[in-house]
């Protein structure tokens, strides 16, 4: 894909993500309500999307419960202004192994769910768009793995592309890239897909611009890329995205602060990004403009 500058650029918002971070900032949103909350706060700013994770509203802890997904969703519908959901479905792959001494057993803290287990509430919720983390990888801590075979994968994205739900495809490498590429060709994903490009995460692609660029020239020609990076460096890929011809993610889910010392809120990423954005010319796109960009259908379940 050649490196054109975007002049539309749409942002999503991710408002929590699966990290311990729930204490580290009181802005992290926990609840179902403050998960929609943050998402209309986020949508006010300029974000076109929201990417959705759940946490227990007591605990703060990440949560995979179908229930507090289909009440944040439903909350998310109810607000004003109008946004794209798209729903984490990264969970379900985590292989914990024991210390290097003793691998085995696998630590009880480690969850492997079945594919139709893995996209349970994205059947019973039907957002305009869901998570395909497209392959494995060993994943910040020292035992973690980040589990997604190929047969997972093309059981889930089979399942995603029967829900009419149109699936992100989470690249951490350039292996994902190629993965992705193959499961477009066997039709088990349709193309042209939308590919988020995950940049600084230990273990995957490091957030260098020759690696960013190496990313860009993976994504087929005609598909849609987004980009992000972690901390200090997401505003910087907010700028590297829309110059190499993509769209942009911000929020909590990958960065805590506005600036040194410095708490942000959702609004408040977004609301930079916005500014960085437009500062290069470009102009912010609605949900709308998103979804009749990659063809998506605002749906409510029955």
């Amino acid at each position: 894909m050649p490196l054109t500058m975007s002049r539309e650029v749409f942002i999503t918002c991710a408002l929590t993500g699966a990290g311990a971070t729930q204490d580290r900032s009181p802005h992290v949103p926990r609840s179902p309500k403050q998960i929609a909350e943050a998402a209309r706060e986020a949508a006010l700013a300029g974000a076109a999307c929201v990417h959705v994770h759940v946490r227990d509203p007591e605990t703060g802890a990440p949560s995979h419960d179908p229930a507090l997904f289909r009440e944040t969703v439903e909350r998310i519908r109810d607000l004003e202004p109008d946004m794209v959901i798209n729903l984490t479905a990264g969970f379900g792959g985590d292989l914990i192994f024991g210390p290097p001494s003793r691998p085995l057993p696998l630590s009880q803290e480690s969850i492997i769910l079945t594919a139709e287990q893995r996209v349970a509430h994205v059947a019973d919720c039907l957002p305009e768009i869901c998570t395909l983390d497209c392959g494995t990888m060993n994943f910040a801590e020292n035992d973690y793995v980040m589990t997604n075979t190929p047969g997972m994968l093309r059981a889930m994205g089979r399942a995603m592309t029967d829900l009419g739900v149109k699936p992100e495809i989470e690249a951490f490498d350039t292996g994902h890239l190629w993965l992705a590429r193959q499961l477009v060709d066997e039709g088990v994903l349709h193309g042209p897909a939308l590919v988020q490009l995950c940049m600084g995460v230990p273990w995957g692609a490091p957030n260098d611009l020759t690696t960013f660029n190496a990313m860009v020239a993976g994504v087929p020609e005609g598909w849609t890329f987004s980009a992000f990076s972690l901390g200090r460096d997401q505003m910087p890929y907010v700028a590297a995205a829309v110059l190499a011809g993509g769209h942009a993610r911000v929020g909590l889910e990958d960065n805590l602060m506005l600036s040194r010392g410095e708490l942000a809120t959702n609004a408040q990423l977004v609301e930079r990004a916005v500014s960085v954005i437009e500062s290069l010319g470009a102009r912010v796109m609605t949900a709308q403009d998103m979804r009749h960009s990659l063809g998506l259908v605002k749906r409510a379940p029955v």
